[in-house]
C-alpha cells in the first residue's frame, strides 16, 4: 500500500493484512463526464429518495460530507466520518467477502474507487463509488444501524466459506468488471456470465459465508424498512439505483417480512430483484443476525465445525474448552463414531493462541508443518485434564520429567516424557509438551519421536470453529488480492474531446455562461455525438431560464433525443428536476 494514503484514528486500528486491499483513490482519473454522471444520479436520488427513503438517508448525507455536485474525496469523507466513529477506504472493485466483513468490523466502509459509465447510469453490477459512498455512508449516521453494520462485520468475517465460494467470488468479480467495461466484447461477457451460472447451479449446500452474504444482500444492500404496505428504502443497492429505487416500491416487486429465511434466498447481481425483504425496524436486523450467529460453527463448535473448516480448505481456527485456539488449515478430524471429535490435525503453518493472542513460542515458525492433538477426556477418568489440580496431575502421571502414557477416549494414545506445560492467566492448563513422544490411534501412528517435540493442546471439547486466525498478527500474509484487476478505460480522442466539453459546461455553471460557445458545442454534438444525451441536458439546465433562442434550440434537440427509448426516461427525469428546481 502506498504511503500517500492517509490514515485517521479509525483506519489506524486496521490489522496489517487488510492494508493490501486499500488503494489510493484515483481522483484525478475521474473525467468531467464521470462527475456529471455522479451529479445526475445524486440530484435525482436526493429529490426522489427524500420521499421514499428512511429518514436517516438525507440526514446522513449531510453528516457524512457527501456532496450532490461532485464525487467525494476519501480524505474529506474521513474527516467527517471520524466524528461518528467510522472511516472509509478505497478499494479496487469487489474484495473477498471475509475481508469486506472484517473492514466493517473495524467501522470502516469499503468503497470501490471506480464510477459507473454513462451507459450504466441507472444500475451497475460492479461496485462503484455512487453505490458505496452515496448508498452505504448516509445510513451509518444512524447509530442503531451503524452498530448492526459493525456487528455484522464482526460475525460475518468469522463465517466459514466452502471451497467453491472463492471461485464464485472471482467469477462474479470478473463478470462485473467486464459488464462495466465499454471495451469488453460480447463473447467475453457471455463466457463470464456462463461461468457464474454454472457455478451457481453446482454450489451444493450453502456455506456459512454464502448464507451470511445473502443476509447482507437482503438488508445492507437491498433492504426495505417499515410495513409491507408502505416500506421505506435503506439498502445501498436501492439507494444508488435511480431505476430500481422506483421499481422496488411498485407491485411488480414482491415484499415479504424479513427473517432468518433470507439466508437461504440467493440473488443475481446482474438482474433487478423480483422479491425484497422488509424489516420492521433496525433493531430487528440485529435480532435476526444473532439468531443466525447462534447456528454458526463460531458458537456451536463440535465435529461439524471442524468438518466445515476442512471442507473450506482455508485458514481457520478452533477453540477448545480451555480457551486455547489452534489456527491453520485443517485437513483431518477423527471422531469416535458418535459425532464427537477425538483428534484434530492441521497441515502447514499453524499458530496457537489464547484470548486471541499468540502464545509465546507457538507461532507459525514453531509449527511449520502442522499440528495435531487429541480432544476429550482420558479413558475411564471422569475428571478432564483441564479441571485437574496439581495433585491430580501427579496422580495420573502428568508432571515434568515423567515418562507417561495417556489413553484418551476413542483410543488416542500419547506416550512420552513430559517436558513442561503452559497455563493461562487464571492458571488453567492449556498445553503440555513431550519429548520422545509417539501418538497413535489404534494402529495408526499420528506422531513419531523423530518429528521433535510434541505439543498437546488441552480441552475436552471444541467450543468454536471459525474462518481466519485467532491472532491476525500470526498470519499477516493471509487473504488474496485478486489477480483480476478492474479495467482502466482507454478513451479515444473523440471521447476526450467530449469530456473537455463537459468540463466547460461545469465551469459555466459556477462562472460566466458563454452563449456563443454553447451554440458551437450544440452543433458539435449534433454532428459528432448524436447519442450524447447528458451533456445537452446539462447545457439546458444553465440556459433554460434565459428565455433565449439558445434555450429553445437545446430543448428542441432534447425532444428529438427522446425518440430514442433508451434515453427517454432519463431525459424526462432530468428535465422535470430542472423545471422543479427553478
Amino acid at each position: 500500500m502506498k504511503n500517500s494514503i492517509e490514515f485517521n484514528k479509525v483506519t489506524k486500528r486496521l490489522p496489517k493484512h487488510l492494508h493490501k486491499f486499500i488503494v489510493k483513490q484515483p481522483y484525478t482519473f475521474y473525467t468531467a463526464q464521470n462527475q456529471a454522471v455522479w451529479r445526475y444520479v445524486m440530484r435525482l436520488n436526493v429529490d426522489y429518495l427524500s420521499k421514499v427513503a428512511h429518514k436517516s438517508y438525507l440526514e446522513g448525507l449531510n453528516k457524512t460530507g457527501i456532496s450532490v455536485d461532485a464525487i467525494p474525496k476519501m480524505e474529506g469523507m474521513n474527516r467527517i466520518l471520524k466524528d461518528i466513529g467510522w472511516a472509509a477506504v478505497s478499494v479496487d472493485g469487489f474484495i473477498p467477502p471475509n475481508a469486506f466483513m472484517e473492514f466493517q468490523a473495524y467501522n470502516v466502509l469499503v468503497i470501490a474507487s471506480d464510477i459507473r459509465t454513462i451507459d450504466h447510469i441507472k444500475y451497475t453490477p460492479a461496485p462503484d463509488i455512487i453505490h458505496e459512498a452515496a448508498g452505504h455512508a448516509p445510513i451509518i449516521a444512524n447509530p442503531e444501524y451503524a452498530e448492526y453494520l459493525r456487528r455484522f462485520g464482526e460475525i460475518g468475517c468469522k463465517a466459514i466459506s466452502s471451497s467453491k465460494d472463492f471461485e464464485m467470488y472471482e467469477a462474479i468479480r470478473l463478470l462485473s468488471i467486464l459488464k462495466e467495461d465499454p471495451n469488453a466484447t460480447e463473447v467475453e461477457i457471455e463466457n463470464a456470465q456462463q461461468t457464474v451460472e454454472d457455478l451457481q447451479n453446482n454450489m451444493g449446500e450453502l456455506s456459512e459465508m454464502a448464507q451470511i452474504r445473502n443476509l447482507h444482500w437482503w438488508t445492507v444492500e437491498y433492504g426495505l424498512i417499515g410495513t409491507l404496505e408502505n416500506p421505506k428504502i435503506y439498502g445501498a443497492g436501492l439507494l444508488s439505483s435511480i431505476g430500481e429505487s422506483k421499481l422496488c416500491l411498485t407491485d411488480k416487486v414482491k415484499k415479504v417480512p424479513y427473517s432468518i429465511e433470507a439466508a437461504q434466498q440467493n440473488f443475481d447481481i446482474t438482474q433487478t430483484q423480483p422479491q425484497l425483504f422488509v424489516t420492521p425496524d433496525f433493531a430487528y436486523l440485529s435480532f435476526v443476525l444473532e439468531e443466525f450467529a447462534n447456528k454458526m460453527a463460531l458458537r456451536k463448535g463440535g465435529l461439524t465445525g471442524v468438518q466445515k473448516l476442512i471442507d473450506s480448505n482455508n485458514l481457520g481456527t478452533i477453540e477448545l474448552s480451555t480457551g486455547i485456539q489452534i489456527s491453520g488449515v485443517f485437513t483431518n478430524v477423527i471422531d469416535n463414531g458418535t459425532n464427537k471429535p477425538i483428534y484434530i490435525q492441521t497441515t502447514g503453518p499453524t499458530a496457537l493462541a489464547s484470548r486471541d493472542k499468540e502464545l509465546i513460542g507457538h507461532g507459525r515458525t514453531s509449527h511449520p508443518d502442522g499440528f495435531g492433538s487429541p480432544i476429550g477426556k482420558l479413558k475411564g477418568i471422569n475428571l478432564a485434564i483441564e479441571n485437574m489440580f496439581p495433585k491430580d496431575l501427579e496422580v495420573y502421571g502428568i508432571y515434568e520429567g515423567k515418562k507417561t502414557t495417556l489413553l484418551f477416549e476413542g483410543n488416542i494414545k500419547v506416550e512420552g516424557e513430559v517436558i513442561t506445560g503452559k497455563r493461562d492467566l487464571k492458571g488453567k492448563i492449556l498445553l503440555i509438551s513431550f519429548k520422545n513422544c509417539t501418538v497413535t490411534h489404534n494402529d495408526t501412528v499420528l506422531f513419531r519421536p523423530a518429528w521433535g517435540i510434541y505439543d498437546m493442546a488441552i480441552g475436552k471439547e471444541i467450543v468454536s470453529a471459525y474462518a481466519g486466525p485467532a491472532d491476525a498478527q500470526s498470519f499477516q500474509d493471509m487473504g488474496q488480492v485478486s489477480d483480476t484487476k478492474t479495467h482502466k478505460i482507454t478513451y479515444s480522442e473523440k471521447e476526450i474531446e467530449l469530456h473537455k466539453m463537459y468540463a466547460e459546461i461545469a465551469e459555466m455553471r459556477s462562472k460566466k455562461i458563454e452563449t456563443k460557445r454553447l451554440h458551437l458545442i450544440l452543433e458539435i454534438l449534433k454532428e459528432k455525438y448524436p447519442n450524447e444525451w447528458l451533456l445537452p441536458l446539462e447545457m439546458y439546465e444553465i440556459v433554460h431560464n434565459l428565455k433565449t433562442d439558445l434555450s429553445g434550440e437545446i430543448y428542441k434537440y432534447l425532444m428529438q433525443l427522446k425518440h430514442n427509448e433508451e434515453y427517454a426516461n432519463l431525459l424526462d427525469s432530468g428535465l422535470k428536476l430542472i423545471l422543479k428546481n427553478n
